[in-house]
C-alpha cells in the first residue's frame, strides 16, 4: 500500500508512504529514503486555498509481496467538513494488519541464494486530524497524528501555510513538523526515544491557463534510536586457528541523520485530448551517504463525465549508505553486542543498499452518482539490487491494490 501509499501525493510526489512509523514500513517493504525527510510533513499538508468538499470516505488497500513475504492490509476512513465560513476539519483513522516473512539481514548460507527470513505479524492503529483556516490570501493548517502498535508508538504535529500572490498565480508554501516516537528494543527493558523535525519551503507558479510548476526544498533531521531493532549483521568470528563461528549482531546506525531534498513538478492540461500530464523529479541526499533520484510521470484521461483513467510510472535510484555491508567478513569492524548509536556503524538492511526500483500502475475513478465516487488502483512494484554482492532474494516484488468509496455533500 505503498506502504501505504501515496496519499500525500502531489506535494512530495506520489511515492510517499502514508506513515513511516508503521511496522510494514520499518520491517517489510523498503521505504524510499526520499520519504524519510518528509515523514513529519506528509500526514497533514495544507489544502489549497479553495476549501475541499465535505465528504466521508473509506479505502481498503492490499500490499502483497511474492514468495510468501510481507502482506499488509489497510483499512482507513476519513471525514472532511467545513467549519464556519472559512475553516475546514479533516479526520482520518487507519488500521493495519501485517504478516509474512522479511529478511533478517543475515546473508544467504553457503550453497544457497536465499537470504535468511523471519516471520512477523503485527497490528497498528493510527489516527490523524488537521484543521485549516483561510484568511483572505493566507491559509494556515495545523495537524496532529498518533500511531500505536505493540513495539512502536509515534506522535506527530505540523503547521503549514499557503500564501497567494500575483493575483493567485503564485503560491508560497512554508511548513514545519516533527514527531516524537518510542521504540521497543530487545536489549533494554524500556522504550527508546526517536525524534524527527522537518521544514519545507516551496513555490507553485501558474505559467499559463494550462500549465503550472512547483518547486519544494525540504530539510530534515532525526535523532535518538535510529537503528532497526529487528535487523542483524553477521560476522565470522575465529575461535581457534582455522575454526570460525558465524555470529549475529544487532545493526548499529548513527544516532543522528540529516537530509535534504529538492522536488520539482510540472502539470499541464491537454484539452484536445481531455487529459492532463504530471511529471516530477526529486533529488535527495543525507548524512548516511545516500543519494537518490526519483522520476515519476502520470496521465489523467477523462472518459466522458464520469470516468477517469490515470496510468503512472515511477523510477527510483539510490546509492548505498556508507556503512552498508552484506556481512562484516573481510572488514576490520569489531561489532558491539549492544547498539550504541556511536561508531563503528554497520547495517545489512537491504533498504540501505545500492538499489533501484520501479512502479507501474493504473488508477480508475468512476463517478457513480452526483455524490458518490469509486476509486480503484493496481500497481506493480519491483526492487533490484545494484551492488553485485547482496543476494537478489533480499529484494521484493509486490502488487499493490486498493478500492475506495467517497460520498460528498
Amino acid at each position: 500500500m505503498r506502504k501505504r501509499i501515496q496519499e500525500v501525493a502531489h506535494c512530495f510526489s506520489a511515492e510517499l508512504p502514508m506513515n513511516l512509523t508503521s511496522k510494514k514500513n520499518r520491517i517489510g517493504k523498503p521505504v524510499c529514503p526520499s520519504a524519510l525527510l518528509a515523514a513529519a510533513l506528509a500526514f497533514c499538508l495544507p489544502r489549497p486555498s479553495a476549501r475541499a468538499e465535505d465528504s466521508i470516505a473509506y479505502t481498503f488497500e492490499n500490499y502483497r509481496e511474492e514468495d510468501g513475504r510481507i502482506t499488509v492490509q489497510t483499512q482507513s476512513s476519513s471525514v472532511d467538513q467545513d467549519v464556519g465560513a472559512y475553516g475546514h476539519l479533516s479526520l482520518t483513522g487507519t488500521i493495519d494488519a501485517v504478516a509474512g516473512a522479511t529478511p533478517t539481514g543475515r546473508p544467504a548460507p553457503e550453497g544457497s541464494d536465499q537470504v535468511e527470513m523471519t516471520e512477523i505479524s503485527s497490528r497498528r492503529k493510527a489516527w490523524s486530524g488537521d484543521v485549516s483556516e483561510q484568511v483572505k490570501n493566507f491559509n494556515i493548517d495545523a495537524g496532529f497524528a498518533e500511531s500505536r502498535e505493540s513495539d512502536y508508538v509515534s506522535f506527530g504535529w505540523s503547521v503549514n501555510t499557503l500564501t497567494d500572490f500575483n493575483e493567485k498565480n503564485t503560491t508560497l508554501r512554508v511548513g514545519v513538523a516533527g514527531t516524537d516516537d518510542r521504540v521497543e528494543v530487545l536489549f533494554e527493558p524500556a522504550y527508546l526515544p526517536k525524534h524527527t523535525n522537518s521544514v519545507i519551503v516551496g513555490v507553485t507558479q501558474v505559467l499559463d491557463p494550462l500549465t503550472f510548476v512547483s518547486i519544494n526544498v525540504t530539510l530534515g533531521s532525526a535523532d535518538g534510536y535510529l537503528a532497526e531493532p529487528y535487523k542483524i549483521v553477521e560476522k565470522s568470528i575465529e575461535l581457534l586457528p582455522g575454526v570460525s563461528l558465524q555470529e549475529a549482531f544487532s545493526e548499529n546506525s548513527p544516532n543522528e541523520r540529516n537530509s535534504e531534498s529538492v522536488y520539482a513538478s510540472m502539470n499541464r492540461a491537454v484539452p484536445k485530448l481531455g487529459g492532463a500530464v504530471e511529471a516530477s523529479y526529486r533529488l535527495y541526499s543525507d548524512s548516511y551517504g545516500i543519494v537518490a533520484h526519483t522520476f515519476a510521470v502520470s496521465w489523467q484521461q477523462h472518459l466522458g463525465s464520469r470516468f477517469m483513467l490515470e496510468p503512472l510510472a515511477r523510477y527510483y535510484l539510490q546509492s548505498a549508505a556508507r556503512f552498508y555491508y552484506y556481512n562484516l567478513d573481510n572488514t576490520s569492524i569489531v561489532p558491539t553486542r549492544i547498539p550504541t548509536g556511536e561508531g563503528p556503524y554497520y547495517t545489512s538492511d537491504f533498504r540501505l543498499s545500492a538499489e533501484d526500483d520501479y512502479t507501474l500502475g493504473l488508477k480508475v475513478t468512476w463517478k457513480v452518482a452526483d455524490r458518490v465516487q469509486l476509486v480503484a488502483s493496481l500497481e506493480r512494484y519491483v526492487m533490484n539490487g545494484r551492488d553485485g554482492v547482496t543476494s537478489a532474494s533480499a529484494y521484493p516484488k509486490a502488487e499493490i491494490s486498493s478500492l475506495g468509496v467517497r460520498y460528498t455533500w
